[in-house]
């Protein structure tokens, strides 16, 4: 059974405005960071969808960060750096939490999620008391396996539950099927009493039934609900009319 607090380890995110000396600069600039106030986050499942360059993944990765994880991803215990690319929101951050702490965590991002598995290869090079790195991830090298395998991999082995666990568009490198399996393995670590923040553009693996979507546009964030988000709407039409839509788009 799962009730409404269990898993809750991040309550909200909130920024000091007071603090930023101008919103005329990149990351403040982003429309969805210069109307930030305070984000209230689902205990269980959240969502940041919008387009490309909305700042949905700018201000997940701030979370990430000023939660304790490591910029290019993995546990709160990386702290490899292969190229310092991300801003200095986190710093104007507050992480409202809840008294329960997490027994685990993890930020997967898949734009340097080759980094984590390179990192992951050279920690293995010297293992510590005779256990590896890897083992955790599933036993294989995950260079060794493709980009899909290594994601899926790490979601099925790595997570164990009662953790946070913070996404950058896993869906990156799933086919269709490994996304709802995906979808599967999310609500087994919910019922393990953990928490997701993620942010997709799947219109498959944001259908996690009730979760909350926050939608980041030029206007600013705002909630909405499924079947409102252009990835449904948008998906739903081309399918539904794909002959249509192919003539609209080859004129």
């Amino acid at each position: 059974m799962i009730t409404e607090n269990q898993g809750q380890y991040i309550r909200s995110v909130r920024l000091r405005q007071s603090e930023v000396l101008t919103f005329s600069q990149y990351p403040f600039s982003l429309p969805a960071v210069k109307e930030l106030k305070e984000v209230n986050l689902h205990p269980r499942v959240t969502f940041f969808v919008g387009e490309n360059g909305a700042g949905k993944s700018t201000l997940l990765e701030a979370i990430a960060v000023a939660v304790g994880f490591n910029p290019e991803g993995g546990t709160i215990n990386f702290n490899f750096s292969t190229r310092d690319s991300h801003s200095e929101l986190h710093r104007y951050l507050t992480i409202v939490r809840n008294h329960k702490k997490p027994k685990d965590g993890f930020f997967l991002r898949a734009e340097s999620f080759y980094n984590l598995s390179t990192n992951i290869d050279e920690l293995d090079k010297v293992p510590f008391g005779g256990s590896k790195v890897i083992d955790s991830f599933g036993g294989k090298s995950l260079h060794h396996q493709s980009h899909g395998e290594a994601f899926f991999a790490t979601f099925m082995n790595r997570f164990t539950g009662h953790g946070i666990y913070i996404l950058d568009e896993p869906e990156a490198a799933l086919s269709p099927t490994r996304q709802m399996a995906m979808v599967s393995r999310i609500h087994d670590l919910v019922k393990q009493n953990s928490q997701f923040i993620i942010a997709t553009h799947s219109p498959i693996i944001m259908a996690y039934p009730d979760a909350l979507i926050f939608h980041f546009s030029e206007s600013g964030i705002e909630v909405v609900e499924y079947e409102r988000t252009e990835h449904y709407r948008v998906t739903r039409e081309f399918l539904m009319n794909r002959k249509k839509m192919l003539d609209i788009l080859m004129e």
